[in-house]
């Protein structure tokens, strides 16, 4: 489903619990009715929907989710960023009730174990078992409550999770003391009270673990938004008037005084300044701002006072953009994923079946052949310990905690990584191809010589011939011979005709002359001859890495015009870098190809690939995919847009203020090629953190559940105390989600200068 009609929501979730809970939402999502595509990610509370407003509307997806027995966090429109406080403050909130309940649970439970074992700490206590039912009743219920809503809102669905095994672990524990408290003469004198109530607190000790280390894998986007202007002083009637920047509107004029935040992005109406932009370009230089200049929303002022008239404004800031795209790709499921859904789809089934099998053996076949004190007490233990340890959420925290803290780092470096797919291939790339104008170079040509073929003809006549066909073109090579005819100061006449021909050049009525200005392509057009002296002057300049326009008038070539675009200093660098990774560089262009090999050699790329038309350059990528070569395609997402959708990773550089419309699944908001090394090496950082997670994941599971079913017993007499599973089951997903964290401290970019290594 990927038609013009197709939104995307994402919808804010509460009351999910585990993995378990985010799977239940997700197929009630997809089975609604004209949604295509829905996952709902358990590390960021959200679900990310998309689907078809002609069969069904947004408030129907949420009615989906709550009668699933969830609930909705409601934002209201246009409150893209304000409606983060919100969140942030639900999520204050929440951990502040997770460490009241923690409190309490410790309060209530060290006195519990200190009764439970009067033995150990050489005490006698009257009434014993009715003060532990009395300490522990508050625990399993009001502190519990969580978890029987949450087995609730699971078998209403037909459906188990984690606060299943909770609730059914502490509740047999506590039923059996219960009855053992009252009815003594009925039961065994054991009581599990502090069973119960040790688990239910070091589940929420855990829980409130998880929420806080949650909270800082999302800490890139609190970053940003944090960036945001809270005011502007806006001119209204006349009148400076300081307003909450939700009431700034387009059109609006606002004076930014030195050192204060830029609204909104806008054009610069008034004044003239310089511009602190590094939060979006990484350039620590502030930029040159005067009249017509763009500015962008939340870069600071540094000297002068500007007037500036808004021209976007909330949502539609390049601010919230980014903010959408992380948010996007954080929400977004890495294909490495699929295998950690399954198994929590069909996880608290088996652990169940598990536990109960379990019962059944030591109860009624162990005794048979092992002796064993109290079989029932053992078998009930052995229960109780195995729903306890088995622990979704680690599972279903392993890929996406990973995912957040990884998209987060990348944009606080200005990568922009849209999805988790993207992230997860870009580690597997084997061939980088980059175009050449714009990207390895400047993208800024100038003017270096002019020929003029004949005698006819001057220099200036062949610059001012150029110049009139040039006049009504946009590429940057026509750009560099209208400025070089401005520097001579030739008068540039309007054309009566303008045609640009893809891939050639242009063309263009003069009077009673037709200008072509273009390439060789150009000449065979025109039927236009090239005599031997000029072919011999277009190779040695083509040989300096010089473009060279040819100029003809009429049916006569009267010039050449050689353009150099220099490489940016990145671009030699980022080469040298992917070479030491071991990945091939390849450089496409419409250039010739000694132009071509000049402009390569000089970057330090060996393969070229050159003479290619715009339209063409996808057919180039697919015949690289045919060699089984992994691509990714570095352009500037306007031009290249057809290679970028079909490279295995499209990375768009220079994003420019339109950064929700690029093509490529991975945008560099910084016009420096380094950051491809730094957008692999984040990959690489990233998917190695998951299959750490993943494995520690599958291996405490593995390990646990056989050795809390009684594996070892019959061994080495080893039995596991269900309040040490619990205290592993909840230390289990802190460790994980911890483990991502550590992303935020890695290095992604090194490189050697004079004084050592620094970081990029």
């Amino acid at each position: 489903m990927h038609d013009a009609a197709t939104q995307k929501a994402t919808i804010p979730i509460t009351g999910m619990h585990c993995a378990s809970c985010a799977a239940i939402i997700e197929r009630a999502l997809l089975k609604t009715p004209g949604v295509g595509k829905a996952h709902v990610n358990y590390a960021s509370e959200k679900a990310v929907v998309e689907f078809d407003p002609r069969t069904v509307q947004e408030s129907a997806l949420k009615d989906a989710i709550r009668k699933k027995g969830y609930g909705v966090k409601e934002l209201q429109a246009g409150e893209h960023l304000s409606g983060h406080d919100r969140e942030k403050e639900a999520r204050k909130e929440e951990i502040a009730g997770l460490k009241r309940k923690v409190i309490a649970g410790f309060a209530l439970s060290i006195p519990i174990f200190i009764l439970s074992f009067p033995e150990w700490f050489g005490i006698a206590f009257p009434y014993r078992a009715y003060v532990l039912f009395a300490l522990a009743t508050p625990v399993q219920f009001i502190l519990g409550y969580r978890f029987y809503t949450g087995t609730w809102a699971a078998l209403r669905n037909w459906a188990a999770n984690m606060d299943t095994l909770i609730a059914i672990g502490t509740s047999a524990a506590y039923a059996y003391s219960a009855l053992a408290t009252f009815f003594p003469s009925s039961f065994d004198a054991k009581l599990y009270y502090d069973t119960s109530a040790v688990i239910i607190t070091f589940i929420l000790l855990g829980k409130y673990l998880e929420a806080v280390t949650k909270g800082k894998a999302s800490e890139a986007i609190r970053k940003l938004i944090g960036l945001q202007a809270k005011t502007a002083l806006v001119v209204r009637n006349g009148k400076e008037q300081k307003i909450p920047i939700e009431e700034l509107r387009i059109g609006d004029i606002f004076i930014v005084k030195p050192g204060q935040k830029i609204a909104t992005d806008g054009i610069v109406s008034g004044g003239s300044s310089h511009v602190d932009e590094s939060m979006i370009t990484g350039e620590s230089m502030p930029a040159s701002k005067k009249e017509k200049d763009k500015v962008i929303g939340a870069t600071i002022n540094k000297s002068g006072m500007l007037r500036v008239k808004a021209t976007r404004i909330g949502s539609d800031t390049m601010l919230a953009q980014i903010i959408r795209l992380v948010e996007d790709a954080q929400g977004s499921r890495a294909p490495i994923q699929r295998l950690a859904d399954k198994v929590s789809g069909i996880f608290v089934p088996i652990v169940m079946a598990i536990a109960m099998l379990s019962f059944l053996f030591w109860y009624l076949v162990a005794p048979g052949f092992m002796a064993i004190a109290s079989p029932f007490l053992f078998a009930f233990t052995v229960f109780v310990g195995v729903l306890i340890i088995a622990c979704p959420c680690a599972l279903g925290l392993a890929t996406p905690t990973a995912i957040m803290v990884g998209t987060g780092r990348g944009a606080e470096n200005g990568i922009l990584i849209k999805n988790a797919e993207a992230l997860e291939t870009a580690r597997k790339l084997t061939t980088i191809v980059f175009d050449k104008t714009g990207t390895l170079t400047t993208g800024k040509p100038e003017v270096t010589d002019i020929v003029a073929l004949g005698k006819k003809h001057g220099e200036n006549d062949v610059l001012g011939f150029a110049a009139i066909a040039e006049k009504g073109s946009e590429h940057p090579l026509a750009e560099a011979v209208l400025s070089k005819a401005k520097s001579r100061k030739i008068a540039v006449r309007h054309p009566g005709a303008f045609e640009a021909v893809h891939g050639m050049g242009v063309v263009a009525r003069y009077k009673n002359h037709r200008i072509c200005v273009g390439n060789s392509r150009m000449l065979a057009r025109f039927r236009m001859k090239i005599s031997s002296d000029a072919e011999k002057k277009i190779r040695e300049l083509e040989s300096q890495g010089k473009t060279t326009v040819i100029v003809g008038v009429n049916t006569a070539l009267i010039g050449l015009i050689a353009i150099a675009d220099t490489l940016k200093e990145s671009s030699k660098e980022a080469v040298a870098a992917l070479h030491a990774m071991g990945k091939e560089v390849v450089m496409i262009t419409g250039d010739n190809e000694r132009t071509a090999k000049a402009i390569a050699a000089q970057a330090g790329i060996g393969r070229v690939i050159a003479g290619v038309l715009p339209q063409d350059k996808e057919a180039e990528i697919r015949k690289l995919q045919k060699e089984g070569k992994v691509v990714a395609m570095v352009g500037d997402g306007i031009n290249d847009a057809p290679a970028l959708a079909a490279s295995d990773v499209g990375i768009a550089i220079g994003a420019g203020t339109d950064i929700a419309l690029e093509t490529g699944s991975i945008i560099l908001v910084k016009n420096d090629l380094r950051d491809v090394v730094k957008a692999i090496t984040l990959s690489a950082h990233t998917i190695r953190k998951i299959k750490q997670n993943l494995f520690w994941a599958f291996f405490y599971n593995a390990a646990g559940i056989p050795i809390a079913a009684g594996v070892l017993y019959p061994l080495a007499g080893f039995l596991l105390n269900p309040m040490i599973a619990g205290a592993a089951m909840a230390l289990s997903s802190v460790s994980v989600v911890s483990n991502s964290l550590l992303l935020a401290k890695k290095r992604i970019w090194k490189r050697k200068t004079g004084e050592g290594e620094a970081r990029g």
